[in-house]
């Protein structure tokens, strides 16, 4: 190769390394995002949910119902977390999410056990994530099966023997048919919001900065705040015209089910779009072009889309990963719209999800606020 020709790429190639470092958000990302991957993937994500929050409705106490309770939680796939006297507590319990299954062993079920007459065992369950439950559901009976071949004994031992003594029946409560897109629809309205709006309101701010108009802002007399709701007024429109798209897709394409308050679901999606759009406002006061603008946004949208419960079930993540999808307004968004359309939840029912994503929305406004003044100075 001609030594000059050599000399010109080396040269360019030293250019382009002192510029890779110069730009040490893209060089962070470059290595942050498959660590990113690697740690979520790799530890994070699990399709077989373990411990999953059950309670238990036990209308008699007996050494054989007690023990049935205790196989389910000995199995890793049940975690007892209320015990329940009043049957109309279930629909509540299951609706708002703070329990994934309900465990009914109606009264006198020893006694019809012991006579040979087969009595039923009742699991309400969650349904409307398949994937969830459904392992789960299916290693009851044998959890069932087992416990009872330690306590018939003796006379009773007969009872072991062949089928099992008695029938379980399982109530797959809002999406009895385990249609995946009951439960995927309703999610990717969370999720479009989350790509769409954080990404373009980033580079919007960015693009005035690039363009050499953020000056004409910068030289009006508005506050930050002002500035911020101009900006994102816009945006707002095309997050309520998404939201007006998806929903009928959802109705006339996919069939999806729609059980509860279109109010309730509304004001979720309000407050959601807000707090992607103040997202969206900070990355802009952090990058200082469009691409790294989207790169803010993948390294947010990655986790957020991991971690929330849309992909994978939630409740399978361990505990420091759930901690994050916590903190993630995504994860309490997704709450609130599957419980809306496919469990008919009340305001009630999901006021805890409306809270964490109220304060989650106020503290990124505060955020942007902040680094815009910033930016200002």
């Amino acid at each position: 190769m001609n030594r000059g020709v050599l000399d010109r790429i080396t040269a360019i190639f030293v250019k382009e390394t002192v510029q890779m470092r110069r730009d040490r958000l893209t060089f962070g990302m470059m290595f942050g995002l498959p660590i990113i991957q690697l740690i979520l993937f790799g530890f994070a994500i699990n399709m077989d949910p373990k411990n999953l929050p059950t309670a238990a409705l036990m209308e008699e106490q007996t050494p054989i119902t007690r023990a049935l309770v205790q196989a389910l939680e000995t199995s890793g796939y049940y975690e007892i977390v209320r015990e329940i006297d009043d049957p109309r507590e279930t629909a509540a319990l299951l609706a708002s999410g703070e329990v994934t299954f309900v465990v009914i062993i109606p009264s006198g079920f020893t006694e019809r056990l012991v006579r040979g007459d087969r009595p039923q065992l009742l699991i309400e369950a969650d349904a409307s994530d398949p994937a969830a439950a459904s392992n789960a559901i299916a290693s009851a009976e044998a959890i069932f099966n087992s416990a009872l071949r330690h306590e018939l004994k003796g006379p009773l031992a007969a009872l072991a023997q062949g089928p099992a003594p008695f029938e379980l029946v399982v109530h797959s409560r809002y999406n009895p048919e385990a249609i995946t897109q009951y439960n995927i629809v309703p999610g990717l309205l969370g999720v479009i919001l989350t790509m769409t709006l954080v990404m373009i309101t980033a580079m919007a701010m960015t693009r005035e900065a690039e363009r050499g108009t953020l000056e004409n802002l910068l030289a009006m007399p508005a506050r930050p705040i002002e500035v911020m709701i101009g900006k994102i007024g816009p945006y707002v429109m095309i997050g309520a015209g998404q939201t007006v798209v998806i929903l009928l897709a959802a109705h006339f394409i996919f069939k999806t089910p729609f059980a509860g308050a279109l109010w309730i679901l509304m004001l979720g999606v309000t407050v959601f779009v807000v707090a992607n759009l103040a997202i969206g406002f900070t990355f802009s006061t952090i990058a200082r072009s469009q691409m790294q603008a989207m790169q803010l946004t993948f390294f947010f949208f990655l986790p957020s889309i991991l971690l929330s419960g849309f992909m994978f079930p939630f409740r399978g993540m361990p505990g420091w990963a759930q901690g994050i999808g916590e903190a993630l307004p995504l994860t309490h968004f997704l709450r609130i719209v599957r419980g809306v359309m496919l469990k008919g939840a009340g305001f009630s029912d999901l006021d805890m999800e409306f809270l964490a994503l109220l304060a989650f929305t106020v503290f990124a406004v505060i955020l942007a606020m902040t680094r815009y003044r910033r930016t200002l100075d």
